[in-house]
Formats: C-alpha cells, structure tokens, sequence
C-alpha cells in the first residue's frame, strides 16, 4: 500500500465533495450538505481562496482529506481551523489519518499559528480517542450557533440601523 501526504488541488474537489457527503452520513447529517463544486472550487482554488487542504492517496486513489482554514481569536490570535478530517472506513487505522493530522500539525507550526482548534461530536468516540493521542483538550460549555443562507436572506436591516453596507 502505497501512501501519498499532498496539498489539495482544484482537480481533487469532485472526490473530495465525495468524501465530504460520506463525512455528513457518518455524522448522521447527509442533507446538510449544500455547498456545489463549482462554489467548493472557487472557494478553495479561485481568485480569494479561502480554505486549503491535504489529501490522502492509497494508491493513487484519494481516500482521505483534511481541510483548513484561518481564524482569528481575540483572545488568542490566528488559528489554523481544521473544518474537515476525514479517511474512508475501509482505510481506517491504517495510519493514513495519523499521517494527515500531522501534516496539519506541521502546518499549523510551520506558518506560526498561535494554535489549533477543530469540533468533535461527542458521540464519536473513535474520533475522540484519536485525539486524545494527541493530548488535545475537549473543550465543554461551548455551543455551536449559526444562521443559514436562507436566514440571512430574510433578514430585514431595521430603518434605524445607522450602519450602511457599501457594495
């Protein structure tokens, strides 16, 4: 079995949406899923990318991925956020996963972040016992909050907004 670590490229973006619906059924939300490759690309290959990732080769077929990107903490500075980490059932505990997290790792100290963060699903224990190899702390207390598009579609600025958005 032959392993290959590299940085994502625009072509691997249909395989790794792939990857990225297998990740949604896994954590048992297959609908949550909207984003189109032509959206996934430009977001990570186009004029303002906004993500990067590192895919997993066994054998010239990708079989994992982990994606990234910067966040900015005002209690901590910048980040690397690691917004996906996936390897596909068949290729677990062959190392592949161990080999992806530390390049993320390695990237993450290489560019100078002052830290790393990811989110867990605390039902997912495989994933949190692979964690925890890394002595990573489980944070509790935190809840995830967000608005969808459709929200924000909705949303009417209140007339006595005094912010005006220039387009």
């Amino acid at each position: 079995m032959k392993i290959n670590i590299r940085e994502a490229k625009k072509e691997d973006c249909t395989r790794i949406l792939e990857l990225v619906r297998e990740l949604a059924e896994y954590e048992r939300a297959p609908k949550e899923v909207t984003v189109t490759l032509k959206e996934f690309e430009d977001a990570g290959f186009g004029d303002k990318p906004v993500w990067k990732g590192f895919v997993a080769e066994v054998n010239g077929k990708i079989e994992g991925f982990a994606l990234y990107y910067i966040r900015f903490s005002t209690w901590k500075g910048s980040r690397l956020y690691l917004e996906d980490f996936y390897v596909t059932e068949p290729m677990r505990a062959k190392g592949i996963g161990k080999l992806l997290f530390e390049t993320v790792i390695a990237e993450a100290k290489e560019k100078g972040f002052n830290g790393m963060s990811w989110q867990v699903l605390d039902w997912n224990e495989p994933a949190i016992n692979f964690y925890n190899k890394y002595q990573s702390a489980l944070e509790a207390g935190w809840l995830n909050a967000g608005l969808s598009k459709e929200q924000l579609e909705q949303f009417v600025v209140p007339k006595h907004n005094p912010v005006q958005i220039k387009k």
